[in-house]
């Protein structure tokens, strides 16, 4: 990278701002030199001679990133606007100041709307105000970033927001032969929403549903791909279908909306039929369920099945299995994350065990207590090991045939 000067120019590279000057004129450079010498500005200056060259080190991969290119419109192998578009879109973070003829006021506004921060009318300007039209265009080009992250964070939160709503809605419910409490805690380690889903009905015959899910990573699409089976896995059970013939059809559309082949789900559907003598169980690849009565917690380790999107549809991919159900309990379905995070400084995870021993601890508390000792005692046991590694979704379901 040619450099024009340093040597006369106060600071170092760490506190200096760092600019490109893009001028073929050695009369026009050597003056640009003199001008920021004298502005009491702390400078890191370089020289360009064509937009090609400038090009060259706005791109190079080391170095010192360029804050501020003094750019002329009048190059050997770039005229006009161009020229600041390009560059532009070769170092979106650098502010631009353009440098005009006396008689190029005009162009230097158009620059400006253009996007350049400032332009500069060659012969005219003085030291001081060179350097304060640097320092100026600098901070305008920060501030411009940082607005648009701040509008893209809030875009981000409002569609992440949106997502959850449809990941998470509201039971549909007509009678109260069973208390729902959910709760959902999003990981947000990496920023990034999760597919984990549940929902709960009521059809006409009086049987709950309920359906817990998690698709595979992290991310908008895999959000996304929760919504549409938490919408799909609602509407077939409203239409009437089934056990698991709504694992085929909810498999049908996960393969229709991923955006690869890697992407799969896993799945819990309970069915809770009036009368909550039995319930009716899916799995399918998803973890077991608890149940909680008073002789305390167990896991249920039912018939399952692969995860959806894993292997084609075919009969007897997956099964439904029969629980037998206490007079008064509750059934606590959950997403992996809820037991996945790590507590020791080996990596050792909680696991399921670990997890049925707290709830074990909890058993006598109300539904709303009990769920959420469960979330808040694994966060508490992994926060000093990097805390839940996934977002976590809890879904319990109480009744009581005796009230």
């Amino acid at each position: 990278m040619p450099r024009v000067s340093s040597s006369g120019l106060r600071g170092d590279a760490d506190s200096a701002v760092s600019i490109l000057l893009v001028e073929d004129d050695d009369g026009d450079a050597l003056l640009v030199e003199e001008l920021l010498r004298d502005s009491g500005l702390r400078a890191l200056l370089t020289r360009a001679r064509s937009l090609t060259q400038a090009q060259e080190q706005l791109g190079a991969p080391k170095g010192t990133p360029v804050q501020c290119v003094l750019l002329d419109l009048h190059l050997p192998d770039a005229q006009g606007l161009d020229v600041v578009q390009r560059v532009l879109a070769k170092a979106p973070g650098a502010a631009v100041v353009v440098l005009t003829g006396i008689a190029e006021e005009g162009m230097g506004l158009s620059a400006v709307a253009a996007g350049a921060q400032d332009y500069l009318i060659k012969g005219v300007f003085e030291p001081t105000v060179l350097g304060r039209s640097i320092r100026y265009a600098v901070q305008r080009r920060q501030i411009e970033h940082a607005a648009v992250a701040l509008e893209a964070g809030r875009m981000r939160a409002q569609e992440n927001a949106r997502l959850e709503r449809g990941l998470l809605p509201s039971p549909l419910l007509h009678g109260d032969s069973v208390d729902v409490v959910a709760r959902y805690e999003p990981s947000r380690s990496l920023g990034l929403l999760s597919g984990d889903f549940y929902d709960v009905v009521e059809t006409g015959d009086g049987t709950v549903h309920a359906v817990i899910g998690d698709v595979s990573g992290h991310g908008p699409d895999e959000a996304a791909i929760g919504v549409c089976l938490r919408v799909a896995w609602r509407s077939f059970t409203l239409a009437g279908v089934t056990g698991a013939d709504v694992c085929e059809l909810m498999q049908k559309v996960l393969v229709a909306e991923r955006t690869g082949a890697e992407i799969f789900a896993t799945v819990t559907t309970v069915e809770l039929p009036p009368g909550l003598a039995k319930a009716t169980l899916v799995r399918a690849g998803h973890p077991p369920l608890m149940l909680r009565d008073a002789g305390g917690v167990r896991l249920v380790e039912s018939a399952v099945g692969p995860a959806l999107g894993l292997l084609p549809c075919g009969p007897g991919r997956w099964r439904e299995d029969c629980l037998d159900l206490p007079a008064a309990g509750s059934l606590a379905l959950f997403t992996d994350g809820l037991f996945e995070g790590r507590i020791s400084d080996d990596g050792r995870r909680l696991g399921e065990e670990g997890l049925l021993a707290l709830a074990e601890s909890h058993a006598a508390l109300s539904a709303e207590e009990f769920v959420t000792a469960l979330i808040s005692e694994t966060h508490a046991l992994s926060a000093g090991h990097g805390g839940h590694s996934d977002d976590v979704a809890l879904l319990h379901l109480e009744w009581d045939r005796d009230t």
